[in-house]
């Protein structure tokens, strides 16, 4: 079965409220589309000041900070997590009272939040020059953090994905590369996420 490729651009993020409230969210997916309730969402949420986040009990949360100077989770078992670099991640149990304190200004964070009914994985890895996925059998999501990366696939597509553009992927395999490699630049932060079916 050949490679199927979706790309979601950045611009065409939807802005929705935080469940508490307290900000807004860019979301680029959601499966499904319609209803509150949902087995995998990807967004970008704007973080302009501390305070708690919303309650996802049911859900597993994976976190990467995409700008600003950083933030510290503190959750109500007692432990903490600081995110300073760009890449940098936390992963946590959506139904655990997490609050956020920003350590010097605004901040953007990436969200990949999913039902804890199915499997999936997710990771940041720091691209040097190529790199090729197999998905299938799964989905694999691709999000750029840093630079912009071509995307091939086995069918013989090609697309660019900017920062913040996610791209999925299912079945085949998919070839990322560096637009602009350089043994001078240093590798850019690229966001897994594998969901199993």
């Amino acid at each position: 079965m050949p490679t199927e490729l979706k790309v979601i651009r950045k611009s065409s993020f939807t802005a929705v409220p935080w469940k508490n409230g307290g900000g807004i969210t860019h979301e680029a997916i959601r499966v499904p589309a319609d209803g509150d309730a949902f087995l995998w969402r990807v967004s970008v949420a704007q973080i302009d000041s501390s305070g708690p986040f919303s309650d996802f009990a049911g859900y597993s949360r994976n976190m990467v900070l995409l700008r600003g100077q950083g933030l510290l989770l503190k959750f109500d078992n007692g432990e903490h997590r600081v995110l300073q670099r760009v890449g940098d991640t936390a992963a946590f149990d959506g139904a655990i009272s997490t609050h956020c304190d920003l350590l010097d200004g605004p901040c953007v964070d990436l969200n990949f939040i999913v039902s804890k009914s199915i499997r999936a994985a997710a990771r940041v890895v720091r691209l040097g020059e190529t790199l090729t996925l197999q998905a299938s059998p799964d989905t694999t999501l691709i999000f750029s953090i840093e630079a912009p990366i071509s995307l091939g696939s086995d069918a013989g597509k090609s697309v660019r994905l900017e920062p913040w553009d996610l791209a999925v992927v299912s079945h085949g395999t998919a070839r990322l590369s560096r637009i602009e490699p350089g043994k001078l630049s240093p590798p850019s932060a690229v966001f897994f996420a594998t969901i199993s079916h």
